[in-house]
């Protein structure tokens, strides 16, 4: 954006509750808000931004959302959360100039709208990292506690009403933690899990101080460390980089028994690997909030192994996480009204 323009219009492409819409236009003055709610879906829960599926519009409904969408200088969300629906808006409209993703791993949903590089280069993308860091390291701490404290034997044994010999459970506060991404989600994991006594190895490919990590490496030589973690923390994004990051090659030198957690993109871990490493007790135990593909197909064998947390992509839902959003929106709304730089602008050629 290099021209700071003095009002926004601002459509609403996505649910969004009448008192965020209240916040928004309180907070900054200068937006012109235009949400018509009877145009978008129903949430079904907390921050379900897609909305109610069996939601239809009639083609006079979806003509005018269209229109609306069209006329904006700003959009609020991806529109159906589609990337044919932003492909699509970005084209009918010359005079767009950002739009607000609600996920905050949004690159990946920008990249499949296959935009032109002209359009990228007009459009500014910003996404909600940051919103979703806290609940997303809970989770993370504790799948790595789960971990260390055997639940999948305990869980079979309370199952089996077995009552067997005491055995000796893992110390978080002795563990070395390997943590793959240190953004947001993976600076506060890395603060959690030090606070805990950990010592924490972040990943990262450019030299960066972050609180609590006391050995960073880059992500060129995991090899050299990964066989030292008692578990892996993966929080890094989806992209081409990251593909596949967590090998079979670096499954194959894992400390036997480690903890594997996710809580970044399924598509960072070779998934086939995994379970291999899962069946013949490389990996002790995995929690999971992503998948390479998702929903997670009905007959992936992650399912039915005992030593496997399946979590459907629900670990960063929080009730506060619509107000977040919307507070990350104004304050991004505020900095490019006044000329300055929004947080959280989408690299559109890593996509992250």
């Amino acid at each position: 954006m290099t021209d700071s323009p003095t009002r926004l219009r601002v459509v609403v492409a996505t649910p969004l509750p009448e008192e965020l819409a209240t916040l928004i236009t309180e907070r900054e003055p200068r937006i012109d808000l235009v949400r018509e709610a009877d145009l978008l879906p129903p949430m079904r829960f907390a921050a379900d931004f897609a909305g109610d599926p069996s939601f239809t519009r009639t083609p006079e409904q979806q003509a005018r959302f269209e229109e609306l969408l069209d006329s904006a200088d700003v959009l609020y969300g991806i529109p159906d959360v589609n990337p044919a629906a932003l492909a699509r808006s970005v084209a009918a409209n010359p005079k767009l100039r950002w739009v607000q993703i609600m996920a905050a791993g949004g690159g990946g949903q920008v990249k499949a709208a296959g935009l032109t590089e002209a359009d990228l280069a007009r459009v500014t993308f910003t996404t909600s990292a940051g919103v979703h860091g806290g609940p997303l390291a809970e989770f993370a701490v504790f799948g790595v506690f789960a971990g260390a404290k055997t639940l999948p034997r305990l869980q079979k044994q309370q199952a089996e009403h077995a009552w067997t010999d005491r055995w000796e459970m893992g110390q978080v506060s002795e563990q070395t933690i390997l943590v793959l991404g240190l953004g947001g989600i993976g600076a506060e994991v890395a603060r959690k899990l030090d606070a805990l006594g950990a010592h924490v190895i972040g990943t990262s490919r450019r030299p960066v101080d972050v609180p609590g990590v006391s050995e960073i490496v880059h992500p060129d030589n995991i090899a050299d460390v990964i066989g030292r973690a008692d578990s892996i923390v993966v929080t890094l994004p989806g992209t081409a980089a990251t593909e596949k990051m967590l090998s079979a090659d670096l499954l194959a030198r894992v400390k036997p028994g480690v903890t594997v957690v996710n809580v970044g993109r399924g598509t960072v871990i070779d998934e086939d690997a995994l379970t291999v490493a899962l069946q013949d007790g490389r990996v002790g135990f995995a929690a999971l909030d992503v998948f390479a593909a998702e929903p997670l197909d009905a007959s992936s064998a992650l399912w039915d192994l005992p030593n496997v947390l399946v979590s459907p992509h629900t670990a960063a839902l929080n009730a506060a996480e619509e107000r977040r959003i919307a507070e990350l929106f104004v304050a991004n709304a505020t900095a490019i009204l006044d000329g300055s730089t929004p947080k959280n602008v989408v690299d559109t050629v890593q996509f992250y």
